[in-house]
């Protein structure tokens, strides 16, 4: 992209960088269902998806200085931001090519005692999965509620989080700063974001709930987004990008635990979460276009179809909440009723399918 000369040329290889990219998410969120437990597994995402937000802060310190670069051999200083660091994530992919392991059981850098921890700990879930055909749980995943649900609630958080993330600079020089202070200023909100999944990452796991840190940090962002969207003066509207970045970034990696926990069956798992982030990054084609420049500075369009489609994921939470609730409360009921009858107990001992309607013996979803 460094070296496009036209549109088209810039369309093409933009087209190549998302074939390419598409399934990098996706494939990061369901390689780590594979290491670690449920309840340990959103801040191990976080680590991943801080890297994201750290890089957004990084970006913009580098984004200052190779902008100095402008006219050398030839090329803009964004024909240079674009060549210094996509030759950098080559490099990186070389390297992750040779160190990356697949299981837990073929790492080489764990001793003996440390891969049998990491497998005993696994073996806890896994012994509450469903072990359907493999056609049988791609079908379901199609098929299962919960997985539109919460890609819902998906495509409220990343709407808004491609829509600052590609607008920030753009967004804050209309506060009326320079182009190079306003690449530093969009430093602060990203590493403060960095903090933040983390922290919200650790005590969701802590607790075991993953809905009341997705609507706290939703809710974090629609307030950013209406102090954007109202006539307060630039310095409070500064302070309101931190809350939009802040909630957004904070609130993705509990979306994606939530459905991953909730998932019974590793191939059902996988296509799931594929099916819950593909649709959500369709978001992307609509936070690329409705920050018009027509519409600047105060961006009433793009800041108010934010606030709607977080809305929209904070009216969406509850329903999923309550409809787990039921189920939850359904299975312990039979589960209850199996024990009085004297099967529970002997059923599990044995292996046997449970007569659960929703999940394997143990399995409850979480809220």
């Amino acid at each position: 992209m460094g070296f496009v000369k036209t549109y088209p040329q810039l369309v093409g290889v933009r087209v190549c960088l998302g074939v390419a990219e598409a399934g990098f998410f996706p494939g990061v969120a369901y390689y780590l269902t594979m290491w670690y437990p449920k309840y340990m597994y959103q801040y191990r995402l976080a680590l991943f998806f801080g890297a994201a937000s750290l890089a957004g802060a990084f970006s913009g310190l580098l984004a200052y200085a190779i902008d100095h670069m402008d006219s050398d051999g030839g090329l803009e200083g964004w024909s240079w931001i674009f060549i210094l660091e996509g030759g950098v994530t080559i490099l990186l992919g070389f390297i992750a090519a040779f160190v990356m392991v697949d299981y837990p059981s073929t790492a080489k850098f764990l001793t003996a005692e440390e891969r049998s921890f990491v497998i005993e700990k696994q073996r806890r879930d896994e012994a509450q999965d469903k072990e359907d055909p493999v056609s049988q749980q791609v079908w379901a995943a199609f098929t299962d509620w919960q997985v539109w649900a919460l890609a819902v609630v998906q495509v409220s958080i990343v709407v808004p989080i491609y829509g600052i993330t590609y607008f920030l600079p753009t967004i804050i020089n209309n506060f009326g700063y320079s182009t190079s202070l306003t690449q530093l200023l969009t430093v602060p909100p990203y590493a403060l974001a960095t903090v933040t999944i983390l922290a919200s990452a650790h005590f969701s796991d802590k607790v075991k709930l993953r809905s009341p840190f997705i609507f706290a940090g939703q809710s974090t962002a629609l307030l950013g987004y209406i102090i954007n969207i109202s006539d307060a003066p630039y310095g409070v509207k500064y302070f309101g990008t931190y809350l939009c970045v802040i909630g957004s970034y904070s609130s993705i990696t509990g979306s994606v635990s939530w459905l991953a926990n909730n998932l019974q069956g590793k191939y059902k798992r996988a296509v799931g979460m594929a099916l819950q982030l593909g649709a959500a990054n369709l978001g992307g084609m609509a936070a690329c276009n409705i920050y018009r420049s027509q519409d600047e500075p105060r961006y009433l369009l793009g800041h108010g179809l934010e606030i709607m489609f977080i809305s929209i994921g904070l009216i969406a939470i509850p329903i999923i909440v309550l409809a787990y609730k039921r189920m939850n409360a359904q299975m312990d009921r039979e589960e209850m009723l199996e024990k009085q009858q004297g099967h529970g107990t002997e059923s599990e001992e044995e292996g046997g399918a449970s007569s659960m309607s929703h999940g394997a013996p143990g399995f409850r979803y979480t809220l």
